[in-house]
């Protein structure tokens, strides 16, 4: 199973990164090449233990639906979402958080697998692991640009 590790470091509370990192509303901003969408679920406002949240949107070309939720919380220090349905053939996400001397380390670790046995191994080592690492990526510049600005994060997170 690939897994992806990215560590990001950002100059703002760690509590504001840990809420960020947990706002649908966050996530969707960061997702606009993608055109997602919260459809079912939370579908708004800060993922909480026990929630889940169904997205649509468009990868590699296709429209798909994936509900992730949240299993684990331990705020502000960590927290992690599992895939309940979707085109995985299963996902584990877990998000680190640590505040060291004013800077916020979080740590993203994703661990996936794909469906479809050695086509989807295949399709691992082709591009799949290097476009999801690109999205996370993506997903958390976002998160660092607006937790470091305080206008942006305080609208994002009274949503």
């Amino acid at each position: 199973m690939p897994v992806i590790t990215i560590i990001t470091s950002i100059n703002a509370p760690v509590q504001v990164v840990f809420d960020l990192s947990r706002s649908v509303d966050l996530h969707k901003l960061s997702t606009i090449q993608t055109n997602e969408e919260a459809i079912a679920g939370k579908t708004s406002g800060l993922m909480r233990e026990g929630e889940s949240v169904t997205w649509r949107a468009k990868h590699l070309g296709f429209y798909q639906v994936l509900t992730s939720k949240i299993t684990f919380f331990d705020s502000p220090n960590k927290f992690v979402d599992e895939m309940v349905n979707g085109a995985f053939k299963s996902f584990v996400h877990h998000h680190y958080f640590e505040e060291k001397n004013g800077v916020t380390v979080m740590t993203d670790v994703f661990d996936y697998e794909s469906p479809l046995g050695l086509l989807g191994k295949m399709a691992d080592g082709l591009f799949l692991k290097q476009y999801m690492k690109r999205l996370l990526e993506k997903r958390n510049q976002t998160i660092k640009e607006f937790a470091e600005d305080s206008a942006k994060h305080k609208k994002i997170l009274t949503l």
